[in-house]
């Protein structure tokens, strides 16, 4: 096969059953349930591995488990020092915080933490966004 006619693989599939690169996988610790379902099922169309979380107890577990490469956390279940903890520990994790209300003290706090971004939980393209800035859509990981 000629370079001129290489096409790259759809879907990140390089051959029947076989992945070009390890999709990003989305953990969703939002411990509004109907919130968490929303996110979940807006941010499926974005990503292909979404796993929702009832709440922040799980995020290690979970991070772990699935070598996770975003978490999207409340502010109202997950404080900023939590969060740089959860960061510190899984140094090549990132987090979009999410909070219902425009509360500058706890943004500013979760971004000191190291969230990529804050956002309204119904602000989909800002979450997706913020993780495409950070390079995770556009490079993807080698399997």
């Amino acid at each position: 096969m000629s370079l001129q006619n290489f096409q790259l693989p759809e879907n990140g599939i390089d051959s029947p059953g076989s992945s070009a690169m390890k999709p990003v996988t989305v953990v969703v610790a939002v411990a509004d349930s109907v919130t968490n379902q929303s996110l979940t099922s807006s941010l499926r169309s974005h990503f292909r591995v979404v796993l929702p979380l009832p709440g922040v107890d799980e995020v290690r577990t979970t991070v772990l488990k699935h070598r996770a490469d975003v978490i999207v956390a409340d502010l109202e279940s997950m404080s900023a020092g939590d969060l740089a903890a959860v960061l510190k520990d899984f140094p090549s994790l990132s987090a979009v915080c999410v909070h219902r209300l425009a509360d500058d003290r706890l943004w500013s706090a979760a971004l000191a933490a190291g969230a990529l971004d804050c956002c309204h939980p119904s602000d989909i393209r800002g979450i997706v966004m913020a993780v495409n800035r950070e390079g995770r859509l556009a490079q993807g990981h080698a399997a």
